[in-house]
């Protein structure tokens, strides 16, 4: 193993969290303009037939910016930057500025990639990274079919459904000192004599699991007197049994530690590079999620709850050390065995609530969503206007601590076509700034 597999391993995490509860990688440009409502996964308003049923096709324009730097996406090549591959990876269907693999950030990136970082940690001013970020996150698509009986005229019906997906869930909790930030952050060069017999570190702790989930539920839909159409009350239970097929755990550190000329040592007394390496290929589990929703009218109301009682229990662990001598010579990782601290392994998943509510009026849809469980609380809202060929967009999220503002348009080029474009807030970067990005989409819609 050497420093570029090191740092893949230490942010291969960051690009799965950062993707799982948030709009980089959905499709549709309406939802994203509308502060992302619809993303969070409630079985039973997923139950309710949309206000505006539609099939919407992503345009890819994020890969205008991907294919222009393709070798940087390749961990043989020198100019590999792991950094830029994650924040493709975090949002690569849409287009974001500020997306730059020059500069000292770069540099950084691949001289320690290369194991050839420069003694003077000034040399690479000019960025300033987080000092701490967690994150965490579940995907869990599902594909199956709904058989339904004691169907009635007035839309009531109760069903089994069955179905499979995967399951992928991960966390990380990254934690960089202060002291590096403030260096690689600084307008001007930071003295040798406040640099002199100092120890800097870089510390990344994640989890990732992969799984099969095999699903059985139940789904109802409970009629109002008196109504029709879409109003009622909609019931939805899903039972998971899991199946996992892989389970890491990485908990890395990197320490810049300086001599008394304020330079990185060339081999310091403690390893400057430590990754322990926990992993296994067996395990089995399982999750339970609920919810419950409601129209009325032009009112939608939902609430569940996702992964009540998940767990997947791990066995057959194996744990091994890499440790690197020096972060300015090069070479590779020295590799160590090591005995497992336990045969077995439980990891459970927070779960996660949610709740939503909307009204459309004959013009107007407000929306709004708010989650709590995976990281923290998240909060969504939007609203649309129809005015006839064009249709105008704005909402917000909140996720990780930070607002993201939307906005855009839609426009009608003919009955069962439209093109929607949305304008966002994205924070998928090492340094956590809010960039401005943009999505296409085609809406089909299916007409009534």
């Amino acid at each position: 193993m050497n420093m570029r597999m090191l740092l893949w391993l230490a942010l291969s995490t960051l690009w799965l969290v950062g993707t799982l509860p948030g709009q980089s990688y959905s499709g549709d440009a309406r939802r994203i303009a509308m502060g992302g409502v619809g993303y969070s996964e409630n079985i039973a308003t997923r139950m309710i037939e949309d206000e505006r049923p539609y099939t919407s096709i992503v345009l890819p324009v994020g890969l205008i910016q991907l294919l222009r730097y393709r070798n940087r996406f390749d961990p043989d090549d020198d100019n590999f930057d792991p950094v830029l591959a994650m924040e493709y990876a975090a949002n690569p269907l849409h287009y974001v500025f500020g997306r730059d693999p020059s500069g000292n950030r770069s540099r950084f990136v691949e001289d320690a990639v290369n194991g050839e970082l420069s003694r003077d940690l000034n040399r690479y001013r000019g960025f300033k990274p987080t000092n701490s970020l967690t994150a965490e996150g579940l995907a869990s698509p599902n594909w199956g079919k709904t058989f339904k009986f004691a169907k009635r005229p007035d839309g009531a019906f109760q069903g089994f459904y069955l179905g499979a997906g995967p399951y992928l869930s991960a966390r990380t909790a990254l934690s960089t000192d202060k002291g590096l930030t403030d260096i690689l952050g600084s307008a001007s060069p930071v003295p040798s004599a406040s640099l002199a017999n100092r120890s800097f570190s870089i510390a990344n702790a994640s989890i990732g699991q992969i799984a099969l989930a095999i699903t059985g539920g139940y789904r109802a839909r409970i009629a109002l007197p008196g109504r029709s159409g879409r109003d009622g009350v909609y019931v939805g239970a899903n039972y998971h049994y899991l199946r996992g097929f892989r389970y890491e755990d990485a908990n890395i550190v990197v320490r810049f530690d300086t001599d008394q000329a304020g330079l990185l040592t060339v081999r310091p007394t403690t390893a400057p590079a430590a990754v322990d390496y926990k992993y296994a290929r067996s395990g089995t589990g399982y999750a339970v999620d609920v919810g419950l929703a409601s129209v009325v009218d032009r009112l939608e109301l939902g609430f569940g709850a996702n992964g009540l009682g998940n767990r997947i229990d791990w066995k057959n662990l194996s744990l091994r050390r890499y440790t690197l001598r020096s972060l300015v010579e090069g070479g590779d990782f020295v590799e160590q065995k090591l005995p497992s601290p336990a045969s077995k392994l439980r990891m459970e998943l927070p779960v996660d609530y949610t709740g939503s509510g909307a009204y459309h009026w004959t013009n107007v849809s407000a929306v709004a969503e708010v989650t709590r469980g995976f990281q923290g609380t998240r909060v969504h809202s939007g609203l649309e206007f129809r005015l006839g060929r064009i249709e105008f967009r704005g909402g917000a999220r909140y996720s990780l601590d930070k607002w993201h503002p939307a906005g855009g348009i839609g426009l009608n080029l003919s009955e069962r076509v439209s093109l929607d474009v949305a304008a966002f807030g994205s924070t998928t970067n090492i340094e956590r700034e809010l960039r401005p990005a943009i999505a296409l989409s085609l809406r089909i819609n299916r007409l009534r």
